[in-house]
């Protein structure tokens, strides 16, 4: 009897000790959570670029924020957590050639840093200083070129890239494999009126009496940035007809009454594969219609055909979100390269006014569909690292 009773003991023992270590062992796998993030980052500008330098290392750059006349930098290793880099390019540079006195305080706007032949270019938008007849808005690109990408960026030319006899913003560059490498930019609204059903509907309403566009233009650039070879193709603009499929969620800043101007604008292209792809944005860039189409070609100057899953990032107050005001974004990937993000700037019910930047995970699909995974403002796993 004695025998049996330290057997059941001894059983007992050893089945409370495994039920008490397999109770540790799962409170410690879930004590173990999974590092996320959460959009909006603490970052506040527009328009912002990501550039992912060799060293796992990228740099954000944006419009506004802390610069003045010019523009600042952001760093970070995971793209969650950005360091501060200060102003890395003022307009006063000894190559300087805009007006920081015109409209907008000159008009600093959208820059992009590319990595080049060992130093970085930095393509951006200004209100040029030649302005014979005094226009509003004068806007031309820019190049300005630095050792390090925190700067000082200075003018390569002393001028804009070209002079297309009206005002362009929102530069983006495509390098392509064959030492090839192309300029896209938007024509502006300005002075750009242009007939379609949209125009005519808004006008037979008493709204406005004109409606003008922004589109989206394409044109190979010298290898040494100094000028554009040929002449530049038209690539994207505003639907004529209004029963386009993509008619209605490009011509919500005139159906809301908000403003007569149809935008194509901050478009960024890459290539997948054999195919080429353009993200731009459309509406008001200033109010909550703002929103992320695509188009796609299989040529690096179209002829481009919009996706007829557009708009694939917009605001989400409908749907009981918080954000509105999605555009003008770029992309990069993870550390590890696996994963594609787009990155954004928008506005949020706590934001207000501010844009911010947004990061949300992007992916295209094997029928080539393009897909963003935004926005969002819950916590999200962290970009894949190595």
């Amino acid at each position: 009897m004695m025998k049996q009773t330290v057997k059941i003991s001894i059983v007992c023992f050893l089945v409370t000790f495994a039920l008490h270590t397999t109770g540790i062992q799962a409170q410690s796998s879930q004590s173990v959570k999974e590092p996320t993030y959460q959009n909006p980052l603490p970052v506040e500008f527009g328009d912002p670029y990501v550039m992912h330098v060799k060293g796992d290392k990228y740099y954000m750059y944006g419009t506004g924020g802390i610069a003045k006349n010019g523009f600042a930098a952001y760093s970070s290793t995971d793209l969650v957590n950005w360091k501060d880099e200060g102003q890395v390019y003022y307009a006063s540079n000894s190559g300087g050639w805009s007006d920081s006195t015109a409209a907008w305080n000159g008009a600093y706007w959208a820059p992009e840093v590319y990595e080049y032949k060992g130093r970085f270019y930095m393509f951006y938008s200004a209100q040029w200083k030649e302005n014979p007849n005094n226009e509003l808005e004068n806007f031309r690109i820019g190049v300005a070129v630095a050792d390090r990408p925190t700067g000082p960026f200075i003018d390569i030319n002393n001028g804009p890239v070209f002079d297309p006899g009206y005002p362009i913003i929102d530069a983006n560059v495509l390098f392509e494999k064959n030492g090839k490498c192309y300029l896209y930019y938007s024509r502006c609204c300005y002075k750009h009126p242009v007939e379609s059903e949209v125009a005519t509907w808004a006008k037979q309403k008493g709204w406005f009496d004109t409606i003008e566009e922004s589109w989206v233009y394409g044109v190979e650039l010298k290898p040494d940035f100094s000028g554009v070879i040929g002449e530049p193709v038209l690539l994207l603009r505003p639907p004529v007809k209004m029963n386009d499929q993509q008619a209605e969620w490009e011509s919500r800043s005139v159906t809301s009454k908000e403003v007569n101007r149809r935008w194509t604008e901050g478009s960024v292209a890459f290539k997948k594969g054999n195919t080429y792809y353009m993200m731009y944005s459309a509406n008001y860039f200033g109010g909550k219609n703002y929103a992320v189409g695509y188009a796609t070609s299989k040529s690096p100057l179209g002829p481009f055909i919009k996706a007829a899953n557009n708009p694939v990032l917009q605001k989400n107050i409908e749907t009981g979100g918080v954000v509105t005001g999605t555009g003008h974004n770029s992309i990069t990937y993870s550390p590890d390269g696996k994963e594609m993000f787009c990155v954004y700037h928008a506005r949020t019910s706590l934001t207000g006014e501010k844009r911010v930047v947004f990061i949300d995970r992007m992916k295209i699909l094997k029928d080539h569909r393009l897909v963003v995974e935004g926005p969002t403002t819950t916590p999200q796993s962290v970009p894949t690292s190595k």
